[in-house]
């Protein structure tokens, strides 16, 4: 029963998957505009895992600044 099922979901994706006879032109500027947007695409995944893994270590190697030193005047029981 499982095959069958399996057997099935193949034969389904191959045939959605096969190009069929596509009677369609894509100008420069749209086929520009697709490589253009996949490329922005890649590319904000990875600068958003470069962020996810780069600061945390930068400030880790920038280390613990020393607190600001308090300005409020002491008073008597301090």
């Amino acid at each position: 029963m499982q095959n069958r099922t399996l057997a099935r979901s193949l034969v389904a994706l191959t045939l959605i998957l096969s190009p069929g006879l596509a009677q369609a032109y894509i100008g420069p500027g749209v086929g520009a505009g697709a490589i253009g947007t996949v490329i922005a695409f890649f590319g904000a995944i990875v600068m958003a895992i470069f962020a996810v893994v780069w600061y945390p270590i930068k400030r880790l190697l920038k280390g613990k600044k020393k607190p600001a030193s308090s300005t409020k005047p002491k008073t008597k029981t301090e």
